[in-house]
């Protein structure tokens, strides 16, 4: 096992924070699908069950007052982690996809208009381009696409300026692509909107804030999703910054529970203040706990300090790929420019066969096109073999990896 230290921690040492893999075989390579989660997570989750399971807000009793407590404790250090100045600008949702949604439902239906323009990109998760195709069809605008530049593995960003006009009211973009793992320059493209138009900006950070450090306020995003279960935390949690005053003119989502201020039979309810005003019904209440124990983890550790192992390790297997005949590598030519995520083809074998092949070598990676669909297609590909590491990742897991794929290649000649 290797002795790489984090932060003062060696990774072996962090490895038995995490049940699922500490002691065990499996070489864990698909944390951009979804991350393991440490033991005080578990524990923030079942501790919230057992010992005071009550609806926060609600309740005049201990255990609802705890809860209360503890779910808006989660809520400040979401902000903290951020760096948003206002808690209140943070809504709880079910994962990035419901809070895009919130926002082209809300934010969308209320400031899109017939012959108005969305940018995105082609490079975009589905969850950050099926939403605005949606909006456009319904209001009768028009979704402009940054095309993809294969020599960067990256939008066009130069390009961006040209795709800019007085109708567009909306760019849309991810912090980190899910399928190459290349990182987005935020305030650098936040800044060029708010040169060449009046147009708000929303970040998609679903592969960014479990990597990097986010700043909000820094960038001056307008809107920036992210989930929880990337992140260390427990599925089914999300998160949608929005600027107050934003989010104070925008209606409602859903409707009922706690986003009432008082309700009428005869004429218009009035609806709670922010962030309340958009978190109907009973939340995930556990799991919003548990996310505030997985910024912990991340916090004592130091985003920082974890990118810096994740880059060591993709430039490792980056490297070594490239050695290798037989192999198509995807994205950016080094580790400098991207988060952990190497995505590669190897000639002659399908996705789906390489990752059947490399589960019984006990790695587990991702096949398929991502839900990068267009991607995949600009790139002329069905789909390609992902790994993607993360804090407890080692090199001896990479060199699983790499040692595994002779192995299929000889199969396959």
């Amino acid at each position: 096992m290797s002795q790489t230290t984090i932060n003062g921690r060696s990774v072996a040492d962090i490895r038995k924070d995490f049940p699922l893999i500490a002691g065990t075989t499996l070489a864990y390579l698909d944390n951009a699908a979804t991350s393991q989660k440490p033991r005080s997570v578990i524990d923030a989750l079942s501790g919230y069950y057992s010992a005071y399971n009550a609806n926060p807000h609600r309740g005049v009793y201990p255990i609802s007052e705890q809860a209360t407590q503890a779910y808006e404790g989660a809520r400040k250090k979401v902000a903290t982690f951020l760096g948003a100045v206002d808690s209140a600008s943070v809504i709880f949702t079910r994962n990035t996809t419901e809070a895009i949604n919130l926002v082209a439902y809300t934010w969308g239906q209320a400031n899109i208009r017939e012959g108005d323009e969305i940018v995105t990109t082609e490079m975009e998760h589905h969850s950050n381009m099926v939403p605005w195709q949606l909006l456009a069809k319904r209001k009768g605008a028009k979704v402009r696409y940054l095309p993809f530049d294969a020599a960067t593995g990256g939008p066009a960003w130069s390009a961006l300026p040209g795709l800019l006009s007085a109708k567009t009211k909306l760019v849309a973009f991810a912090h980190v692509s899910n399928s190459l793992g290349t990182i987005n320059p935020v305030a650098e493209v936040v800044a060029m909107v708010r040169k060449h138009s009046a147009a708000k900006v929303l970040v998609d950070s679903a592969q960014g804030a479990p990597h990097l450090q986010v700043d909000v306020k820094g960038w001056d995003c307008d809107f920036l999703a992210l989930s929880a279960h990337k992140m260390l935390g427990p599925m089914g949690v999300g998160v949608l910054f929005g600027k107050r005053e934003l989010l104070e003119a925008m209606d409602p989502f859903l409707g009922g529970g706690d986003m009432i201020r008082e309700v009428y039979i005869d004429r218009e309810s009035k609806w709670n203040d922010l962030p309340w005003k958009f978190e109907a019904g009973t939340p995930n209440v556990g799991g919003v706990i548990a996310l505030g124990a997985a910024i912990d983890y991340l916090d004592a550790i130091g985003v920082a300090a974890i990118h810096r192992h994740e880059q060591a390790l993709t430039q490792h297997a980056l490297d070594r790929l490239k050695r290798m005949k037989g192999i198509t590598l995807y994205g950016t030519p080094d580790a400098k420019g991207r988060c952990g995520v190497v995505s590669f083809n190897i000639d002659g074998v399908h996705p789906h066969d390489a990752g059947s092949l490399l589960a019984r070598e006990d790695v587990a990676v991702r096949v398929g096109h991502h839900c990068n669909m267009p991607l995949m297609k600009r790139l002329g590909l069905w789909g390609t073999t992902r790994a993607s590491f993360y804090l407890y990742n080692t090199i001896e897991e990479v060199d699983r990896l790499l040692i595994a794929i002779p192995k299929i290649q000889k199969l396959f000649s």
